[in-house]
């Protein structure tokens, strides 16, 4: 029998064809749900609270909800322990990085870590948790699984037959080379095949990986927003690499977004070809998305007060000269002190220096109570 090539998400086609489109706040916003296929959400689902644990000043609590279409989605909920009135909230969005197996669970300090979790700590958050950082410094954070990620992510254990034939071709170079893949190798590899897939899946419904992705956050900001304890006029998003191209986006769709970090996720669209267009997913390139402007112009579409977005000049997925035309471009089309550009050494990783610097530009702007935090010289031109 022919494996599912969409397997956990059989019920996706018909929610998407069901659904009106997401209804944006302005007609900028509006044409960019529309070029990404953003279905509309429904009505905020019932959120399940399974448990609550404090460590280090931080009280976290794993919660669920169920979005109507393909498995439940897990989420964290982080708030400084004893805190008490409402605080201004984020959405800690997670990187693409290749893991799917994971999700959101590589932002959070939890009792027991994945080693998955604790490796992409390790590789690209300087091994710290963000979202717990956040939290430690007087916001409610909300780190959820999106869209194929974690809880979200797609059945592989029968995978459909042009993944499986990939992921063989895989395991034969594994075996060569003497490495025993863990369950966590075997689903990133086939999941890295299976994106394509989904693409494919996405584009025949009149929707995107990105446009889905966006649909889950536009969802889970919604109840962030709706929680005790959680101001909904100061609302903001944090994400680095994919999770900054998902903090752009969520920007420029919700009103409800007052400020934002872009990190390690900012190029002009034209600097990617032709060398530097396989080193991003489809979670970037979205068919047909560069005919509404390039990808800092997209910053515009935003009513957000402002935003930081942060560069690594030796990122390896993005040239220099891309991304200080970047800069250059959003210093032009934004009003002084609403847009914040700092130009950082080294690689494609959001270092604890520069986690620093996101979380002191999100307590200023969003009003939150912060320790003192220590920068690295870098430049801010």
């Amino acid at each position: 029998m022919r494996p599912s090539a969409i397997a956990g998400y059989e019920d996706w086609p018909g929610y998407v064809r069901n659904r009106p489109r997401h209804q944006a706040a302005t007609p900028a916003a509006q044409d960019l749900a529309d070029a990404l296929g953003v279905p509309a959400a429904l009505p905020q689902p019932d959120v399940t609270v399974h448990w609550e644990e404090t460590y280090d000043g931080v009280t976290t609590s794993e919660l669920s909800w169920q979005l109507g279409f393909g498995p439940r989605t897990a989420g964290w909920l982080m708030r400084p322990a004893g805190a008490s009135g409402p605080l201004p909230g984020v959405l800690a969005l997670h990187c693409h990085g290749g893991n799917k197996f994971g999700g959101a669970d590589r932002l959070v300090e939890l009792p027991q870590s994945h080693p998955s979790a604790a490796a992409a700590r390790a590789g690209h958050y300087d091994g710290r948790a963000l979202a717990t950082e956040v939290a430690r410094a007087g916001f409610a954070v909300l780190a959820h699984d999106t869209f194929a990620w974690g809880s979200r992510r797609f059945d592989l254990s029968v995978p459909p037959w042009r993944t499986a034939s990939a992921l063989e071709a895989r395991k034969s170079q594994w075996r060569e080379d003497g490495v025993e893949p863990t369950d966590a190798d075997l689903y990133n590899a086939a999941a890295g095949f299976h994106e394509d897939t989904v693409a494919k899946a996405a584009g025949l419904l009149g929707t995107s990986l990105a446009g889905m992705v966006a649909h889950d956050d536009l969802a889970a900001l919604d109840i962030l927003g709706s929680l005790p304890g959680v101001d909904p006029a100061r609302l903001g998003c944090i994400g680095f690499s994919g999770g900054g191209g998902r903090s752009l986006t969520l920007a420029a769709l919700s009103p409800r977004i007052k400020s934002y970090v872009v990190t390690c996720m900012m190029a002009t669209f034209g600097s990617l070809l032709p060398a530097y267009l396989d080193a991003h997913s489809w979670l970037l390139q979205t068919p047909g998305l560069w005919k509404l402007g390039d990808w800092p112009e997209l910053t515009a579409r935003s009513g957000a007060d402002g935003f930081l977005v942060q560069y690594a000049l030796a990122d390896q997925l993005f040239p220099e000269e891309g991304m200080r035309d970047a800069h250059r471009i959003l210093e032009s089309i934004h009003p002084a002190g609403s847009y914040t550009g700092s130009l950082w050494p080294g690689g494609h990783v959001f270092t604890a220096e520069m986690q620093n610097e996101a979380i002191s530009y999100l307590s200023r702007a969003l009003g939150a109570g912060s320790p003192a935090v220590h920068h690295s010289t870098r430049s801010t031109n």
